[in-house]
């Protein structure tokens, strides 16, 4: 018996090393590496809905693993850790949601310009796919990280310094009174902007959030 199997296994071994591969192919253990099992972008995509629904502090690991749909290795892998993750978010957050801001930029006149980040701002609360509210509001509203504090306060303080700048232009170029501070007409805006946000994630309409644009925009100064 002993003769026999051992018979078996050199016609067995034989037969393996007589199974030829197509040129190019290699085995299976050969193949290094392995491909992402998820897409980033759908990935990044749920993870900013959970920072603008939760917050930053509100938004644990568990909950965007989970979201995500990926487990933690593989988080740290694509996005590394939750602070680089917050900032990729916010670079989506404001190439997509709030994209209208930099858009209202390029407006011709002053007021449209104004007028297209109030309402874009209004206009939001007609998605039912994204959350009420900022991103950038609740990313930072009982917010104990101060990394990503500021991260925020510094992308917020970015947005007001390009409004400002375009007011400045406006000004050059005659399209606001000589005696209007560009300054203080950026930072009126946001601050509208910012409250309208706080209302919206209270539950305000996208109807009332347009009635307070068009009152803010009663006090634009006039040439």
């Amino acid at each position: 018996m002993h003769c026999v199997s051992m018979s078996i296994k050199l016609t067995l071994d034989k037969c393996v090393s007589n199974v030829y591969l197509p040129i190019g192919m290699k085995p299976k253990s050969a193949q290094l590496g392995r491909p992402r099992a998820f897409d980033p972008d759908v990935a990044l995509e749920r993870a900013m809905h959970v920072f603008w629904a939760k917050g930053y502090e509100g938004a644990s690991l568990s909950d965007l693993t989970r979201t995500m749909r990926i487990n933690r290795p593989s988080l740290y892998a694509a996005f590394g850790n939750k602070q680089q993750l917050f900032r990729k978010v916010l670079d989506r957050y404001m190439d997509g949601p709030v994209a209208y801001f930099s858009k209202a930029l390029t407006k011709p006149k002053a007021r449209d310009v104004v007028e297209e980040i109030l309402l874009g701002t209004a206009r939001m609360g007609d998605d039912p796919r994204i959350p009420a509210g900022c991103l950038m509001v609740q990313g930072a509203l009982a917010c104990g990280n101060a990394s990503a504090r500021k991260e925020v306060a510094a992308r917020r303080a970015a947005a007001e310094v390009a409004l400002r700048r375009r007011l400045q232009r406006a000004k050059r170029e005659g399209d606001l009174p000589r005696n209007a501070d560009a300054a203080e007409l950026a930072h009126y805006v946001m601050t509208v902007v910012r409250g309208m946000a706080v209302q919206s994630a209270g539950g305000a309409s996208s109807d009332q959030l347009r009635r307070v644009a068009q009152i803010a925009l009663r006090a634009w100064p006039k040439r």
